[in-house]
């Protein structure tokens, strides 16, 4: 909770010394000549732009369920060994990172992979996919799962919502004011909002949105380096090591949907400008920082 609420303060300033800028600047005078109001804007695009990740994030545990098909083990009736192993081995790890106990469940895929997700640390959803249990070992599935349980013990998930909110809204924010700008100085439209505005401000929510999502996918890569060493913390180092080396033989290759793909160990990897907008960062880059020590 105290990330979580230091993280909301840090946005609410950045939000507030934007508004201090423009108001130095002129901007917000400039916008009001031309019968904008910078400051209902800005709090038009927080609630659009942090209301999309909110919902997005309340409903992220349902939407994996649907989207992958994962069965959830019940904790007190787990249906065989393997399950009672997978349900003792992440309570154990949950009671390390100091968390509630996650939902743990099983979906059938043919990849090794497995992801977390949910709406915060106590209420949470670690799930494999039955080819990384059919094609790891033991110690490699725990190390995984120990990955995963990092992951929600870092609150990933909602710091990953809230980076995304701060983003939509600059995204937003500065669509319109550009927008406006260039439709006076440049279509000379002094009527309001004209067809260059509404033209602009969808070619800029693409860019934008396009600019916002790499700092959002550097961010999503950093994580997987903070929950590698969280799982070498949980399972053991070496153990997290091989569970990453037995993952490069099906790196790159994920059917796991898109909404759920970026919370998964391994993701789909890219060449040239493209890997700015890879969720993962490559394999072999995150076992030379777990034998390094970072």
């Amino acid at each position: 909770m105290k990330r979580v609420l230091l993280f909301v303060a840090t946005n609410i300033a950045v939000l507030f010394v934007l508004t201090i800028v423009c108001q130095l600047l002129g901007v917000d005078v400039y916008l009001a000549s031309t019968g904008q109001d910078f400051t209902g804007l800005l709090i038009f695009a927080a609630l659009l732009g942090f209301g999309g990740s909110f919902i997005s994030l309340w409903m992220s545990k349902w939407v994996a369920k649907r989207a992958t098909g994962a069965q959830v083990i019940d904790p007190q009736r787990p249906g065989g060994e393997v399950e009672t192993w997978l349900v003792n081995t992440v309570r154990r790890q949950a009671e390390q990172a100091g968390i509630g106990m996650p939902e743990v469940a099983i979906y059938n895929a043919p990849e090794m992979n497995a992801f977390a997700t949910g709406a915060s640390r106590n209420k949470s959803l670690v799930a494999v996919s039955t080819g990384l249990l059919q094609q790891m070992s033991r110690d490699e599935v725990e190390a995984v799962l120990g990955h995963e349980v990092a992951h929600v013990a870092n609150g990933d998930m909602v710091t990953m919502a809230l980076l995304q909110g701060v983003l939509n809204t600059f995204v937003i924010v500065l669509s319109r004011v550009i927008g406006r700008i260039i439709d006076q100085v440049v279509f000379k439209n002094e009527r309001g909002p004209g067809i260059g505005y509404w033209i602009t401000v969808m070619v800029l929510q693409v860019v934008l949105g396009i600019l916002a999502s790499t700092i959002a996918m550097w961010f999503s890569r950093q994580r997987e380096f903070r929950a590698d060493h969280g799982g070498a913390t949980l399972a053991g180092r070496d153990k997290m090591i091989n569970a990453l080396r037995r993952l490069s033989g099906n790196q790159g290759v994920s059917t796991l949907p898109e909404e759920v793909e970026a919370f998964g160990i391994s993701g789909r990897m890219a060449q040239g400008a493209r890997r700015l907008l890879m969720s993962h960062p490559p394999i072999s880059e995150r076992i030379a920082a777990l034998e390094a020590g970072r």
